[in-house]
């Protein structure tokens, strides 16, 4: 056949030709589809997207304010597109489609053939025909561009913003707006906020927590007219109940349209309402053209604006190829089809945070069925709502989940069947005389565990039975469950641990190979019994076969935590390099410093809150020079001088402590630091001292070991500056105090924190902290960060927050006198181990030749294209 290149020349091929216009979500999802089945090998794939970077998850959008960057959101993986050969290009949308040539042609004048064209153009934002909606400092709220328009205005032209539209993505926007520094206002023309998701009771909730976080909310009230000034830019909004607004920002978030223009102009039948006409296939009225997402209506009328339909839609289309495609590897069914079915409509369930609270909604969630039954637990005090429809045999039908929504993955599969219990005991919190809430394990095979990619329980079971999976990621790998929006993960942990159990495995959930007690159980018995070594706890505690051993990798360093972050509790020795202890400790406990790749250590003095005077400044580039020592400022506001041999880390630390400096404990897993902006010292736009808070933070919390390393940080106002959000404890000020994050942090996984409390007085932020530290180091596993274990934890942020600021458990003033033994008793490890020879005779290059280095051992500088000078260290037995 013949295809037609980009660049205008005709060139001669049998391969078939898969044009898809649009790379959002579900064209993405589309391609990897096509990978699934094969046709990648099989055909030409080209994508004509119109925005500038690869699909990304637009669902995530609001984090990019949160300090999550445009490579973080993408959705596309390294080399997918080389590795399939796939044509991809940006930049240079589709204007026209030649059905009876079976051409399209770009922006740019490029033409492409196809034998096979998929619409996967998506929505656009819906902007109401008001009185200047075209002003200056007007936005839509769809992309990172849009994002990133409304960041510069918002940084030199705006300090109060208003959001048109109380719906999802506009509530997503407020909290936008309210990132960036400035005061919004929400108006929604419905009488509740979320009107499609929630009923009337779970909109007040909404409502009152979202104006208790500093928001105005107008609702049943709609927008007349954007004010502008004589310069043409927003300077306020009139609504129709009379109200008038002073904003200098507009967010036009009244919903979405599909993107049909492509298939009207061609010929292709729309709906009344918008979207093409599809059948259950995704077929188009065109046989080689299909439309999938949100540009599509399809069989049932509807027009589906949430990724998981979508995602259902992208696979049905890839499936209907595949089973007639002599290159298809087919599906399950032998037809080339994944479940042998169309797509002929979908589940408009969802569970979200916006704004920090969590909202859900499932099936028959406004109670339109005949007959059917309300049961509503409601506490206002919490901002707690949750209600379920019920059918008159005692059916489930639906409801709503505002405040706290742990039920969602359990309820929603339940949807349409009679629970094993009665509706009212599954509303009802944890101690209200409901009993053990019901797990997955609960669930019928048939129920959807991943709504994104449409996985059922059955499958996910079959994971572990028949294809011999041991774990999440194997189980993720293996059926693609917990791989769309995540938000899954944790009940596919349960259900394959249910699983194995199940089956006969013992799912052994002890600490390593010596305890068979978990971290938190070893934990308490340590603090119980106030066991002050590791040798007492191995032999009364350790498996059997392990007493009387010498322990192993994983437990000594756990246990050495234990110990120290509860030694001034249980009267034990807490300094690391001393007796038991320092035979417990790592390379870099053991030596009081970060081992480098090149068998070098780095030194690291503590700078609380990155405050620092010019004398230290200067001890500090003396050290440097006269040590040869690579220096580097990081991002937590340190100063790391690296190279350093281990026997020059006394000498190097006795000037450090001479001038000041203490251990800043980069080599141990406690506090690292707490880092700062400047504030309301300097900052024009500071609302409180966050330098001085950093300070005494860091000053409170140095030393305390933790079964991870703890990094925190203090932003002085809401733009942020100081990035608190990403951190295992954030803290950010409000013109009213302070608001405390929890449970954020780098790395691989990254997670922002969540909004615990706010508008703290100085004692009240400290207070919470003092508690939220201490029960996280009793309660987390070995080497979790705090993000990873608010995850996992039982009840997640809201049973935190029981604990830590309603003391539920009534543990609080435990929690806080732990604290304060830490902070009576801290004594900087490094200054302590100058003061003791013992301590320093252990800081030698070679073990049996104590003193200067052995002249006849060269240290050779060290260089390559990545890294500074460092000398190469040799450590070993002088022979």
């Amino acid at each position: 056949m013949t295809t037609t290149a980009g660049t205008g020349m005709t060139m001669t091929t049998d391969i078939p030709t898969i044009v898809l216009v649009g790379h959002g979500m579900v064209g993405q999802r589309f391609l990897e589809a096509l990978a699934e089945h094969g046709l990648t090998a099989t055909h030409r794939v080209v994508v004509l997207g119109e925005e500038p970077r690869p699909a990304y998850d637009r669902v995530a959008l609001t984090s990019y304010f949160s300090g999550r960057t445009a490579d973080e959101l993408t959705l596309v993986e390294p080399e997918f597109m080389d590795r399939h050969g796939i044509e991809l290009r940006l930049g240079d949308p589709v204007d026209a489609v030649d059905r009876e040539a079976r051409k399209v042609t770009t922006r740019s004048g490029a033409v492409f053939a196809y034998d096979t064209l998929v619409l996967a153009t998506g929505s656009y934002p819906f902007v109401p025909p008001v009185a200047g909606k075209d002003a200056t400092g007007c936005f839509v709220y769809r992309t990172i561009e849009d994002l990133l328009a409304i960041e510069a205005y918002a940084a030199g032209h705006a300090t109060t913003g208003a959001v048109v539209g109380g719906g999802l993505l506009g509530l997503e926007a407020a909290g936008a707006l309210k990132g960036l520094g400035l005061a919004p206002h929400i108006v929604e023309f419905a009488p509740r906020l979320m009107p499609v998701q929630v009923d009337d009771g779970g909109g007040a909730a909404l409502l009152r927590t979202i104006t208790g976080m500093g928001l105005s909310v107008h609702t049943g009230a709609g927008t007349e007219e954007i004010v502008t000034g004589d310069d043409g830019a927003v300077t306020g909004m009139r609504l129709s109940d009379g109200t008038e607004l002073a904003v200098d920002l507009v967010v036009f978030s009244a919903g979405v349209r599909p993107r049909d223009a492509l298939a009207r102009a061609c010929g292709l039948p729309v709906g009344a309402r918008g979207g093409i006409v599809v059948d259950e296939r995704c077929r188009t009225a065109d046989p080689h053209v299909y439309a999938i997402g949100e540009c599509a209506q399809a069989v049932d009328g509807r027009v589906y604006g949430l990724v998981a339909p979508g995602y259902k839609m992208a696979r049905t289309a890839a499936d209907d190829l595949a089973a007639n495609s002599t290159g298809g590897t087919g599906g399950t069914d032998g037809s080339g089809r994944s479940d042998g079915s169309g797509f002929t409509g979908a589940d408009l369930s969802t569970k979200l945070k916006l704004l920090g609270v969590d909202v859900a909604s499932f099936g028959d969630a406004h109670g339109a069925a005949d007959g059917c039954l309300d049961v509503v637990y409601a506490d206002s005090r919490s901002g707690t709502y949750k209600k379920l429809v019920v059918g008159a045999d005692g059916t489930l039908l639906g409801g709503v989940l505002v405040g706290d929504a742990d039920a969602y993955d359990t309820l929603r599969p339940l949807t349409g069947s009679v629970p094993p219990v009665a509706p009212e005991l599954l509303v009802l919190p944890a101690g209200a005389g409901a009993p053990v809430a019901l797990g997955p394990a609960s669930l019928p095979d048939s129920a959807v565990i991943c709504s994104c990619h449409n996985v059922a329980k059955g499958t996910i079971r079959a994971a572990v039975t028949e294809h011999a999976c041991t774990t999440v990621p194997e189980v993720r790998k293996c059926t693609k469950a917990g791989t769309g929006c995540g938000s899954c993960v944790k009940v596919l942990g349960q259900l394959v641990t249910a699983e194995l159990e199940a089956g006969g495995v013992t799912v052994d959930k002890g600490l390593c190979g010596c305890f068979a007690r978990t971290r938190q159980e070893l934990y308490e018995t340590v603090l119980t019994l106030r066991i002050t070594s590791y040798r007492a706890l191995l032999d009364r505690f350790g498996r059997e076969e392990a007493r009387g051993g010498d322990g192993c990798e994983v437990c000594k360093p756990a246990v050495a935590s234990i110990l120290a972050s509860l030694a001034p509790t249980i009267g034990a020795d807490g300094h690391v390099l001393d007796g038991e202890q320092a035979a417990l400790q790592d390379t870099n406990d053991h030596f009081l410093a970060n081992i480098q790749r090149n068998g070098s250590y780095s030194v690291v003095p503590r700078i609380p809150g990155g405050e620092i005077t010019p004398d230290k400044l200067i001890v500090i580039g003396e050290v440097a020079r006269d040590f040869g020592l690579y220096t580097k400022i990081t991002g937590g506001q340190r100063i790391d001088l690296f190279g350093a041999r281990v026997d020059q880390l006394p000498l190097i630390w006795t000037r450090l402590v001479d001038a000041g400096f203490e251990s800043g404990h980069a080599y141990g897993k406690s506090l690292r630091t707490v880092k700062s902006c400047v504030g309301q010292t300097w900052c024009r736009y500071g609302v409180q001292d966050s330098v001085r808070m950093a300070i005494d933070l860091e000053l409170r919390y140095r030393g305390l070991r933790a079964p991870h390393k703890l990094k925190s940080a203090v932003s002085g106002c809401q733009r942020e500056c100081a990035e608190a959000r990403s951190k295992d404890f954030g803290v950010i000020a409000t013109a009213h105090g302070w608001n405390l994050y929890v449970g954020g942090n780098g790395g691989a996984s990254p997670r922002h924190a969540d909004l615990l409390a706010q508008d703290l007085s100085d004692a009240e932020l400290v207070r919470l902290v003092d508690r939220f530290l201490m029960f996280y180091i009793r309660t987390a596993d070995r080497l979790e960060r705090t993000a990873a274990w608010l995850e996992r934890i039982e009840g997640g942020l809201d049973h935190v927050r029981d604990v830590v600021v309603r003391d539920s458990l009534g543990i609080c003033d435990e929690l806080e006198a732990m604290m304060a033994d830490h902070v009576a008793h801290y004594r900087d490890e490094w200054g302590a181990t100058l003061r003791d020879p013992e301590r320093l005779a252990r800081f030698v290059s070679f073990v049996n030749a104590p003193g200067v280095p052995d002249p006849t051992v060269q240290f050779v500088p060290e260089r390559d294209q990545m890294k500074p000078d460092l000398p190469l260290l040799a450590i070993g037995v002088r022979g």
